[in-house]
């Protein structure tokens, strides 16, 4: 005899399932479990089917959380709760790993991991919670204490310290990666920090700027935010004195890109001891690479593809003057993405030439009697496409050429995590109006790209592909004449990868 499960539409459109057997060719009902209105309801009727029937292939009696034999179900199975418990422990895992449960606050954990799965506003996270089944879920008016809490306390240097702790485990960071982004308000006035101030994305509200300071694969160390209308220059510097105080890291390199370059700026990081990799600007090419392309008939010819060449600069004026080291390298694939860029800048600049475009702050744009094309600087741009600068303090002893390039490369990994604030977990505090709530916000922020960076780390899957395929994966409870059963919806396919990524025992 064998037993499998029967899934029949019932009239009310409802799906009964039951447990049969056939023998001899004979189908017999053995047990019906009920009836399931939802997807849900289904698979933990399912799931219980499958239950009983291994019960009943070895012979023994169905037993309910050891309450004994149970006779068959005489009511249908109604369900009493549900949640995504596989996602919440991987989440709480990951927490835990980073070590932020330094801060020991369950509420501000709860709003860390809600921020991963759906970032929204604090009061609708408490629908999240509901969603996701999350036992005891805080109110609202223990968030907005949580909030005002982190501060007071300043939990921010907890999760740093534990950050570090945790960038630190393998070894001393000797580089950590810069960059600075403006994140806008929907604000009539201004404040202290809230200002308008040049912005990346042309906006005109009142911004603020947020600088991000990250590891070599762009697990975040430090955040912090600063007036809207200061100079991305004047960010740096105290972002590395901070990190360095509070973490005593003696020999520090800081990865930068071009925004940060200016004469007064790196003297400044030199004389606090940092060593620095800065973009340079391809305009200065023509100044630092003049006495190579003097000899060559075009740039292309200066190196082959991916070698470097090696200039000296002096930046600065006066006593200020100092003599830095520039390595240029030449890139074949560079040059063909530089050449697209170029060719739609001049497309713009005949179009304003043209009449069929408004003038703005394009490039290659010449106004003097009447818009027209810089077809001189059209050619110089021309002459220098492939080619990327990197300033530095560090001697060819300490860095090569190629170490320069290579670190100056990681750079994207800060554009990653930036990225991933501003999509995944929505970083702009829409309704944050004062400095301390708009410090909380990017705390609660700044945990949560932790988060999502070290799963991306350790499992190869974007924090969004892992919260698409975990939960739909419910714990749900039903209950049984007067039973209770809790059925889980097993990992499979992706979420199954997901899980094996991770270390065993995750989520089980």
């Amino acid at each position: 005899m064998g037993w499998f499960v029967r899934k029949v539409r019932t009239a009310s459109g409802a799906t009964a399932v039951q447990i049969a057997s056939k023998s001899r060719g004979v189908r017999t009902i053995v047990e019906h479990l009920g009836s399931a209105h939802d997807d849900e309801q289904l698979a933990v009727l399912v799931a219980i089917a499958r239950e009983r029937i291994a019960e009943l292939a070895g012979h023994v009696p169905f037993d309910l959380d050891g309450l004994g034999a149970t006779p068959p179900a005489t009511t249908a199975p109604t369900v009493t709760g549900s949640r995504s418990r596989l996602l919440w422990d991987v989440l709480e895992d990951a927490y835990a790993r980073l070590g932020f449960d330094a801060v020991g606050n369950d509420t501000f954990k709860k709003l860390v991991l809600a921020r991963v799965v759906e970032p929204t506003s604090k009061a609708d996270t408490l629908r999240v919670w509901d969603e996701l089944g999350v036992p005891g879920a805080p109110s609202l008016s223990t968030v907005w204490r949580t909030l005002a809490r982190s501060v007071e306390q300043d939990w921010r240097s907890k999760i740093a310290a534990a950050a570090s702790a945790h960038a630190t485990r393998s070894g001393p960071l000797t580089v950590v990666l810069y960059d600075v982004t403006t994140l806008s308000f929907e604000a009539e006035r201004e404040d202290k920090l809230r200002r308008v101030g040049m912005s990346k994305e042309r906006r005109v509200d009142p911004q603020i700027l947020v600088g991000l300071l990250v590891d070599q694969g762009g697990f975040p160390l430090e955040v912090h935010e600063f007036a809207g209308n200061r100079g991305e220059t004047l960010t740096l510097l105290p972002v590395l004195d901070q990190f360095r105080e509070r973490h005593s890291a003696t020999e520090v390199v800081v990865v930068a890109d071009a925004g940060m370059l200016s004469a007064a700026n790196l003297n400044r990081l030199e004389d606090a001891g940092f060593g620095f990799i800065v973009g340079s600007r391809t305009s200065s090419a023509p100044y630092d690479l003049a006495e190579h392309y003097a000899t060559y008939a075009t740039v292309g010819n200066i190196v082959t593809d991916g070698e470097t060449v090696e200039t000296t600069r002096t930046m600065g004026a006066g006593v200020n003057a100092r003599e830095r080291r520039v390595v240029w390298q030449y890139s074949h694939k560079r040059k063909i993405r530089d050449n697209i860029t170029l060719n739609k800048q001049i497309e713009r600049a005949e179009q304003i030439a043209a009449g069929t475009r408004p003038a703005k702050k394009d490039r290659f744009v010449t106004l003097g009697t009447g818009p027209g094309v810089n077809w001189a600087r059209v050619e110089k741009a021309r002459e220098y496409i492939g080619l990327k600068g990197y300033v530095t303090n560090l001697s060819t002893a300490t860095a090569s050429a190629a170490e320069i390039v290579a670190a100056y490369h990681d750079l994207f990994q800060v554009d990653a995590t930036f990225r991933m604030a501003k999509t995944d977990l929505r970083a702009r505090p829409m309704f944050a109006s004062t400095a301390d709530s708009i410090h909380a916000h990017l705390t609660v922020v700044f945990c949560a790209l932790a988060i999502s960076r070290h799963l991306y780390k350790t499992t190869g899957f974007t924090v969004r592909r892992i919260v698409r395929a975990l939960r739909p994966l419910r714990d749900v409870t039903i209950t049984i004449d007067g039973h209770e059963l809790t059925a889980t919806t097993p990992p499979t396919g992706e979420a199954a990868d997901i899980i094996a990524a991770l270390r065993p025992g995750v989520g089980h």
